[in-house]
């Protein structure tokens, strides 16, 4: 039986759902091009053996997915919404309908897990990582794509785009999007005042993960995250 969806989910549920037929062209241009360049290097730092077995949770409509389909890696795309779920199998993906708490595998069925925009929307961030490394093999490899926080002077333009430039944006991509735009600049916020600076490796490692890494990229807008399971 499928678990109670935590407010997070449903709230995520909402918003992206509306949104999958056009999600990738739009994702793209609100962040100002700057998503693909942060998918692809996470992508392309994650240390996997040829041929791995790849978990990509909140998979979306499959971006992380066909990357690491490129490289040759076997992916499961994992999400809870079978809007975007369905874009992703139409494209080439292999489907699983769940949530990132409750995963649907045995432990350490893969030997990486990625995933992307998804620990903001989670009650206990600490316990999804936990459950990522459940189904890591011993070794294995992860990596997260997620919003940043620019310091210095880029925060005020950061805020200003998030603020003001994301919701006018929103209503010029089509219906739902004016939602996500209102939504993402406060619970990036959010986000980052609860782990800021150091406090992000920390959360990873007392998931039980090593050799954290953390890149910030475009000036601080993106969020590179890896880490091994030891």
């Amino acid at each position: 039986m499928r678990r109670a969806l935590s407010s997070g989910n449903r709230t995520a549920l909402d918003l992206f759902g509306p949104i999958a037929v056009n999600y990738e062209r739009w994702s793209a241009w609100l962040s100002l091009m700057q998503d693909p360049r942060w998918r692809a290097r996470m992508v392309a730092r994650l240390d996997v053996p040829p041929a791995a077995r790849v978990l990509d949770v909140a998979a979306g409509t499959g971006l992380i997915t066909r990357l690491l389909q490129a490289g040759g890696h076997r992916v499961v795309s994992l999400d809870l919404s079978a809007e975007m779920l369905g874009v992703a199998h139409r494209r080439g993906g292999t489907a699983v309908l769940a949530t990132a708490e409750a995963l649907p595998f045995p432990d350490a069925t893969f030997d990486a897990v990625t995933f992307g925009y998804l620990l903001r929307y989670v009650p206990q961030p600490v316990d999804v990582l936990r459950e990522f490394a459940r189904v890591l093999r011993p070794g294995g490899a992860i990596g997260m794509v997620e919003f940043g926080r620019p310091r210095g002077l880029w925060r005020l333009a950061w805020w200003c785009y998030t603020r003001l430039g994301l919701p006018a944006a929103g209503l010029l991509a089509g219906r739902g999007w004016s939602r996500v735009g209102a939504f993402l600049g406060p619970s990036i916020d959010a986000f980052h005042r609860e782990f800021e600076g150091e406090a992000l490796p920390a959360l990873w490692r007392s998931a039980g993960f090593v050799d954290v890494c953390v890149e910030r990229p475009s000036l601080g807008g993106g969020l590179l995250t890896w880490a091994r399971r030891p």
